[in-house]
């Protein structure tokens, strides 16, 4: 099974490099529930050194990976970059937190994380990622005459991750089914139908645009970018990630 290769080659990173992983996870389509036969495995990890590492005046290096191929994808985050992060409200980062398919987790890890997500989320930050990797593909990419089928999930789940957030102003579900639950019911066959596609073609199989899905994501493009909040949202200090970096690192 693919999950035991993952997990040799982690354990394999954890004795070169002397560092304890503190979460692995399924951070792509295998992840958000769109996968196709061939998509490759992104596994994301959080990671940690030993105390002695933090007590230097050097910087160092504070990613780790393995080369990337057709099958793999492996990189992670050292625990102070990763905090870091977290504290911008790294949409990413969020999302590895929800992951339904998790490699390891060390102990309370996970739940510690996400008890912290309320105070440091950011409506703003999140939807403007989101806005992001959604916009190119909405007003470029699918706009040809045949486009690649998983350019359609690759703009639908972050529009409705922007939607989830302009709606209810929390951390949005990483999962897709979770997510359309507001997508306008005329569209749901239509969608269905693409995941059924989705789930036996190959990464790169092209379809004829779906011109009422792509009307539909054009309109919420426009209207999620009237829909960021402005920049008045407070910022939580540091000293509870302080806190979690601590309980940690041994």
């Amino acid at each position: 099974m693919m999950k035991d290769v993952i997990l040799d080659k982690l354990k394999d990173l954890e004795q070169q490099c002397d560092v304890k992983i503190l979460l692995a996870c399924e951070s792509g389509s295998r992840a958000w529930g769109f996968a196709s036969p061939d998509s490759d495995y992104d596994a994301r990890f959080i990671y940690v050194h030993k105390k002695d590492f933090y007590l230097s005046i050097d910087e160092r290096p504070d990613v780790l990976g393995l080369p990337i191929d057709a099958v793999l994808d492996i990189g992670g985050w050292e625990l102070r970059k990763a905090l870091r992060l977290f504290r911008k409200a790294n949409a990413s980062l969020y999302e590895w937190l929800q992951s339904p398919l998790v490699y390891t987790a060390q102990d309370d890890f996970v739940a510690d994380m996400k008890e912290l997500m309320p105070q440091y989320f950011s409506p703003r930050a999140a939807m403007h990622h989101y806005l992001s990797m959604a916009k190119g593909v909405v007003e470029y990419e699918l706009a040809a005459p045949e486009v690649r089928l998983k350019k359609y999930f690759y703009a639908l789940r972050p529009l409705l991750a922007a939607r989830w957030i302009a709606e209810q102003g929390t951390v949005p579900p990483m999962v897709f089914s979770q997510l359309r639950a507001s997508l306008p019911a005329a569209l749901n066959d239509m969608v269905d139908d693409l995941l059924r596609q989705k789930a036996t073609a190959c990464e790169g199989h092209t379809i004829v645009p779906v011109p009422a899905l792509n009307q539909y994501l054009l309109e919420e493009v426009k209207f999620l970018k009237q829909a960021v909040p402005p920049a008045t949202e407070p910022v939580a200090g540091s000293e509870p990630l302080h806190t979690l970096f601590r309980k940690y690192v041994v």
